[in-house]
């Protein structure tokens, strides 16, 4: 009986342990494909250690010529950009806020019940989500001249479709038990609205709107280089003209006013929550 036993499992033995060797070929193979795709990328893209080192030696004396950083004169004007910038980014942030609060509506499961509509309202977000604020300031630059309106529009284009998709998941996520217990005191539908769904929606549609002014504080420097106003004109300014040592205090500068933004916005964030 025992030797019966030990054949039956010598023979099972080899179809257990078929799954696991192919599993790890598998793995072999696109562990072998995936090295192989990174080296082409790596040549095409010529990612080579001679221009690593070029570069790192070109980076080291920039670097030396920022120190010590320096305003050179014009620390007035940096602030004043610094404001622009984050003018911008308000501006921006709102802007995205107010259009994006109705398509969330309409973006919601629970408001757009029907299920063809809903896929293709959410693949319209969908596209337009793929396109980033610099691409929308390169065009509007070019439409609109140089300044921070075509910034405060490129970021409002960026953010419009990413908080309509934040906000349509909010509602769909708010507990229907509450509405229903103002819905049946007899409350009209703007109250059922006012005292039954933005009690649960208001604080998590704040919050991420308050996270997205975060980041566009800190797009907003970006969009200035192409033009679209800020303080990322002046440090393309100082750039361009090797002032590395006026960059270095426009960058120290601009630091210290996202981490102040930041540690703010954090501290309402947690207080809504």
């Amino acid at each position: 009986m025992a030797g019966a036993t030990v054949e039956q499992a010598r023979a099972i033995a080899p179809e257990v342990l078929r799954p696991a060797w192919r599993r790890r070929a598998r793995g072999l193979v696109f562990t072998v494909a995936a090295l192989a795709a990174f080296l082409a990328m790596a040549i095409d893209l010529q990612l080579a250690p001679g221009a690593f080192m070029s570069g790192f030696g070109k980076l080291g004396r920039f670097l030396g010529e920022m120190v010590p950083p320096s305003s050179g004169g014009q620390f007035v004007r940096i602030l004043k950009a610094l404001a622009e910038t984050f003018a911008m980014a308000f501006a921006g942030t709102a802007i995205a806020a107010l259009v994006a609060l109705p398509l969330g509506v309409l973006g919601a499961k629970t408001v757009v019940s029907h299920g063809v509509l809903h896929f293709l309202f959410r693949r319209f977000l969908d596209v337009f989500r793929g396109v980033p604020a610099l691409v929308w300031a390169l065009i509007l630059v070019s439409a609109f001249g140089l300044g921070p309106f075509a910034g405060v529009v490129a970021l409002a284009l960026a953010d419009i479709p990413n908080l309509a998709k934040l906000f349509s998941e909010a509602l769909e996520n708010t507990d229907g038990r509450p509405l229903e217990g103002v819905r049946s005191a007899g409350a009209s539908p703007l109250n059922v609205m006012r005292y039954g769904l933005a009690p649960q929606f208001a604080p998590v549609a704040t919050s991420q709107t308050l996270f997205f002014l975060e980041g566009n504080f800190r797009n907003a420097g970006v969009l200035g280089i192409v033009g679209a106003g800020g303080v990322g004109f002046e440090l393309e300014e100082r750039i361009r003209i090797f002032a590395f040592d006026q960059a270095a205090f426009i960058i120290l500068l601009y630091m210290v006013a996202v981490a102040a933004l930041d540690s703010l916005s954090r501290w309402l964030r947690n207080r809504l929550a």
